[in-house]
C-alpha cells in the first residue's frame, strides 16, 4: 500500500508541474548553452591578443595581431617607452621579439611586427561605426602585467557608450570618437583590444577613468575605435611618426546652438574653397554635425593630407565642398613633443591622477638598447622624423617594383618630345628631360625652364599652378627613380581628388613638395600634386589612358588642374624618346 502511495504520489505530482519544470531546464540549458557560445568566442578572439614587456621588464602592455605576417596594434604610450625592439606573448605559450614600426603619437596607437613566423592568428575587423550602447564586449590583455604565463586576462561587459571625446592629456594625447565600456580595463590593459560579443575587433584600449588614490578601474573605459586605426594603418606601416589633420579653422556655439566657424586661417584650403567666419557647419567627413564635440570627434579620426566633404550653410543657402585637411604639426614639432614621452603601464606605482598617462623625458624618440639581437637589428633603421624608417624603405621598393611591371621608365632617361592636342584643338609642344632642360610651347605662350632659378618661381602657364614644373617632376621620377630624384618617402594611403584611395610617394626636389599617387591594385601611376606653396592650391595631374612606347606603358591623357578655376585636358599623339640623349 506504501508503494502504491508513493508511485500514485510521484504520478501526480509530475501531472502537476511538467510544464514549469520544462521551462525551467530550457532555461537552465539555454543558458549553458549561450555560456559555452561565450567561452568559445573568447578563447577563438584571444589567440590574437598579445602581452606587450619591454626588453628590461619594468613595464609593458597589450596589443593585438591583424595580419599573419605580426603586424600588431597597441598604444604609442606603450610601444614608445620600450624603444625600437620588446617581447610579446600570446596564449599559444610561446614569446615572440617585435619591433616598432610606426606611431600616432596624438591618438595614441603604434604599429609593432612580431617575429618568428607568418601565420599568427589574427583578429577579425568590425566596423566600429555598427557598435551601439549596450551590445556587448570585451577586453583581452595583460592589466597589472599579470600575464607572466603568457595567458592574457579577459574582461566582459557591455558598451557604455559611442563617440566619445577625451580632451589632450599632457601636450599630445587625444582620444576622438572612441568607445566607453564598462568592461574592467586597468593598467596594463593599455593598448589591447576590445571585441564585440561575436568576438570581432570594435577598438584599441587605452584609457580609463581612475580613482584618484590609485590606478584602479571604476568601469570606465575607453577604447580607439577599430575604423580611426584603418584610416592610420598604412600610415603606421610607413614607419614615419604620424600626425592627425586639422581643418584650419575652429569652431564655436551659436547663440542658437548651432556649431559656427569662429576662426579660419586663410591659407587653408578650406578658406580656400570657400568657407568663411560665421558660417554654420551642417555636416563634416559624412556625417550631421549638431556639436563642437561632434565635430572633433569626426576630425581627430583622419590623418594630416585627408580629403573630406564638408556641408556649410550660409545666408540659408548650403554648400557642399570638399577640403583637403592639413597636418596639426611639422615634423620638427612631432620629434620635439615626443621628447616627453609617456612611460609604459607600471601598476606598482599609482600616480595618483586620473586620465593622464605618467610621462618621464626621454633623449629622442628611439630608445637606445644595448644587446639587440641579429635579427632585431637587421630591421632597425634610425632616421630623423621617423619611427623606423626600414619600413618605409620597403614600402618604398614595393611601390616602384608595382610599377616596373609596366615597363621600366628608367630605361627611357633622355629628352622626351611630345606632341598633345588640347580640347580646342590647339596644339601642344613638351620637351622634357629631367637632366637638362624641359620647355613648352602652346597656343598663346612658351616658355624653358632655366636651370640657374628656383622652379617655384617659374609656374607656368599663367594660373595652372605650374604644369610645365610638375610634369618636368613626372618625368624625372620616371627616368631617374626615387632613389635619384631627391628625398623621396612613402606617406601612406590618400584619397585622391576623385575620392579612390592611392598608395603616395611624395618627393621632394628644389623645395618643391610632390604627391606622387599609384593605384594599389595595378601599381600604375595614377596622379601626381605639386606644391610651390603650401598656402596655395597645388598643380595636379591626372594621368589616363595608358599605351605601350617602346616596351614602357606611359599616359595618353593627362588632365592639368589647379584650384577650381584651371583644367587643361591634353591627349598624347606622338612620343618621340630619345634614350640617352
Amino acid at each position: 500500500m506504501i508503494v502504491r502511495m508513493s508511485i500514485l504520489a510521484a504520478a501526480l505530482l509530475c501531472m502537476a508541474v511538467p510544464d514549469g519544470f520544462a521551462t525551467a531546464q530550457t532555461d537552465v540549458d539555454a543558458a549553458r548553452e549561450a555560456e559555452q557560445r561565450r567561452v568559445e568566442v573568447v578563447a577563438r578572439a584571444a589567440r590574437s591578443a598579445v602581452c606587450v614587456f619591454s626588453t628590461d621588464g619594468k613595464g609593458g602592455g597589450s596589443g593585438v595581431v591583424v595580419t599573419p605576417d605580426g603586424y600588431a596594434l597597441t598604444n604609442y604610450h606603450v610601444a614608445s617607452p620600450c624603444g625600437t625592439w620588446m617581447h610579446c606573448s600570446m596564449n599559444d605559450g610561446r614569446l615572440y621579439k617585435a619591433v616598432l614600426v610606426g606611431v600616432d603619437p596624438v591618438g595614441d596607437v603604434a604599429l609593432i611586427k612580431l617575429l618568428g613566423r607568418d601565420d599568427f592568428p589574427v583578429a577579425e575587423l568590425a566596423d566600429s561605426d555598427d557598435v551601439r550602447v549596450g551590445d556587448y564586449c570585451f577586453a583581452v590583455g595583460n592589466p597589472f602585467l599579470l600575464a607572466t604565463d603568457f595567458q592574457p586576462t579577459v574582461t566582459w561587459g557591455i558598451v557604455s557608450g559611442v563617440h566619445r571625446y577625451q580632451y589632450p592629456s599632457g601636450t599630445l594625447l587625444e582620444y576622438t570618437d572612441c568607445i566607453q565600456t564598462d568592461a574592467s580595463i586597468n593598467p596594463g590593459n593599455s593598448g589591447g583590444p576590445l571585441y564585440n560579443g561575436s568576438g570581432q575587433l570594435i577598438g584599441i584600449n587605452g584609457r580609463g577613468s581612475f580613482e584618484k588614490r590609485g590606478r584602479v578601474n571604476v568601469g570606465v573605459g575607453y577604447a580607439i575605435s577599430i575604423n580611426q586605426t584603418r584610416l592610420f594603418w598604412t600610415h603606421l606601416a610607413s614607419g614615419r611618426i604620424v600626425d592627425h589633420a586639422t581643418l584650419g579653422a575652429t569652431v564655436t556655439t551659436g547663440r542658437e546652438g548651432r556649431v559656427i566657424v569662429e576662426e579660419i586661417l586663410t591659407s587653408s584650403d578650406a578658406f580656400r574653397r570657400g568657407l568663411r567666419y560665421g558660417d554654420e557647419i551642417i555636416s563634416f567627413g559624412g556625417r550631421s554635425i549638431e556639436t563642437v564635440n561632434e565635430f572633433k570627434n569626426v576630425l581627430g579620426i583622419f590623418p594630416s593630407g585627408w580629403r573630406v566633404p564638408l556641408e556649410y550653410r550660409r545666408d540659408g543657402e548650403n554648400t557642399l565642398i570638399h577640403v583637403r585637411l592639413a597636418g596639426l604639426h611639422s615634423t620638427d614639432q612631432l620629434v620635439e613633443l615626443i621628447q616627453n614621452k609617456p612611460v609604459p603601464d607600471q601598476p606598482d606605482q599609482p600616480d595618483g591622477e586620473p586620465d593622464k598617462p605618467r610621462r618621464q623625458l626621454q633623449g629622442s624618440l628611439d630608445k637606445k638598447q644595448i644587446d639587440v639581437p641579429d635579427d632585431v637589428a637587421e630591421l632597425i633603421v634610425e632616421r630623423f622624423g621617423y619611427a623606423n624608417y626600414y619600413f618605409n624603405q620597403q614600402r618604398q621598393q614595393e611601390i616602384w617594383s608595382g610599377l616596373l611591371v609596366h615597363g621600366d621608365p628608367e630605361s627611357l632617361a633622355g629628352k622626351w618630345q611630345i606632341t598633345a592636342l588640347a580640347e580646342d584643338g590647339s596644339e601642344v609642344r613638351l620637351v622634357l628631360d629631367a637632366a637638362a632642360q624641359s620647355g613648352m610651347q602652346w597656343d598663346d605662350g612658351a616658355a624653358v625652364l632655366k636651370p640657374d632659378m628656383d622652379l617655384a618661381a617659374q609656374l607656368v602657364p599663367s594660373g595652372s599652378g605650374g604644369a610645365l614644373v610638375a610634369l618636368h617632376l613626372w618625368q624625372r621620377l620616371l627616368t631617374m627613380g626615387p632613389e635619384a630624384y631627391g628625398e623621396v618617402f612613402y606617406l601612406g594611403q590618400l584619397p585622391d581628388s576623385r575620392g579612390q584611395l592611392q598608395n603616395v610617394l611624395t618627393g621632394r626636389f628644389d623645395a618643391l613638395e610632390t604627391q606622387f599617387m599609384f593605384d594599389p591594385d595595378s601599381g600604375q601611376l595614377t596622379a601626381l600634386e605639386m606644391w610651390s606653396d603650401a598656402g596655395q592650391d597645388p598643380c595636379e595631374l591626372l594621368f589616363g589612358d595608358y599605351r605601350v612606347v617602346a616596351g614602357v606603358a606611359l599616359p595618353h591623357e593627362i588632365t592639368v588642374r589647379s584650384g577650381d578655376f584651371f583644367q587643361w585636358r591634353l591627349q598624347m599623339t606622338e612620343f618621340a624618346l630619345n634614350e640617352g640623349s
